[in-house]
């Protein structure tokens, strides 16, 4: 089976990381070269407020450092390599995604710039309004008639005086 291309987005515990990014990502590398990964890009994507806490070893972490990695292995590697993840400390939640072959060079070329913000899309075209009206809402389909969805449970509203 060949090796496939995954993208792997890290949240990371603030306090383990405590400023020492470059020794994180050593042990992040560590661990997916254990697993038999080969890294391609990784870099640190944002430190942020989470949504909601995250309880991990008796600690409630309400920021975390988002870490963005880019791995080449096998599938069968993940599951070893997931269980690993799990009894890393400083690793709060991991979420790793097989990258479409057509997208690889385009991600990780995107990974690798130290000035990029957030990855785009390969297919972004810059069509940024579509599918909204011109008021800028969301744009609605019709209401009622046939299959219809709207505010009358489906039924069209009866006609006006005049309006048959």
């Amino acid at each position: 089976m060949p090796a496939s291309v995954y993208e792997c987005m890290f949240l990371l515990d603030t306090n383990k990381v405590s400023g020492d990014v470059p020794g994180a990502a050593q042990q992040l590398h560590a661990i997916l070269e254990k697993n038999h990964a080969e890294v391609l890009a990784s870099r640190p994507w944002d430190e942020r407020r989470l949504a909601y806490p995250i309880k991990r070893g008796g600690v409630s972490h309400k920021k975390g450092l988002y870490y963005l990695t880019y791995f080449r292995a096998e599938g069968k590697d993940l599951a070893p390599l997931t269980h690993d993840l799990s009894l890393n400390e400083m690793v709060l939640r991991n979420l790793i995604l097989r990258t479409e072959p057509k997208l690889v060079d385009v991600m990780l070329q995107l990974a690798q710039d130290e000035h990029a913000v957030a990855l785009q899309t390969a297919t972004d075209t810059g069509g940024e309004d579509e599918g909204r009206e011109e008021n800028g809402g969301p744009r609605r389909g019709r209401r009622g008639g046939p299959g219809g969805h709207g505010g009358h449970g489906g039924h069209e509203r009866p006609p006006e005086r005049g309006e048959e």
